[in-house]
């Protein structure tokens, strides 16, 4: 009988660096019938700090492409809001409302019959795009937030605006983020 591997070994860390992140994402978006959705997928989950079950649900009604911005409704007791999205967001965004709009899906990650994705395809689009970028750790989709988190701490940015940007309630969930990154003593300044 083969032993099940501790979450431990799966999960010697719960983010993915920003380099890892890339080739995730790359890795996403050359393989596959659904690579362009595949891609649009990470990257939003990625740099909006999207759950499974929120990609899941985001509507192409919560996008205003003239305004440049994207209506989160965070799950979990979150905090909802508004996120302004950038100009490759856009396109991906724009190329895959193209590539499925004979479907007339509300929501914007479909799967072949027009349905919603389940938060279970998902994971297996993220896990066949890690062993497809021969990344080191198993991948699962609650890394993309957990990355997005960390890569905001590591540009310095204020745990408050994380916090809000997340959707958190709690400032405890953010700290996680903050409270190991030694960037945050660089502005300190010792006069001796």
């Amino acid at each position: 009988m083969v032993e099940r591997k501790k979450n431990e070994e799966y999960r010697s860390r719960e983010y993915l660096t920003i380099e890892e992140v890339k080739v995730l994402i790359e890795a996403a978006g050359n393989r596959g019938r659904h690579k362009q959705r595949d891609y649009c997928l990470l990257l939003l989950m990625f740099r909006h700090g999207l759950r499974a079950g929120e990609a899941c649900r985001l509507k192409w009604d919560a996008i205003m492409f003239s305004r440049r911005i994207i209506y989160i409704n965070r799950l979990k007791g979150s905090m909802s809001g508004n996120h302004p999205l950038q100009s490759d967001e856009i396109s991906a965004l724009e190329l895959l409302r193209e590539r499925y709009k004979e479907q007339g899906s509300y929501y914007v990650f479909v799967n072949e019959r027009g349905k919603s994705l389940t938060v279970a395809a998902i994971q297996k689009i993220i896990s066949r795009a890690g062993d497809a970028a021969n990344l080191p750790i198993k991948v699962h989709p609650h890394m993309m937030r957990h990355s997005c988190g960390y890569y905001l701490a590591d540009q310095q940015r204020p745990t408050r605006d994380i916090q809000a940007y997340l959707g958190h309630t709690n400032i405890q969930h953010t700290v996680r983020y903050t409270a190991q990154n030694p960037k945050r003593f660089e502005s300190f300044d010792w006069d001796w």
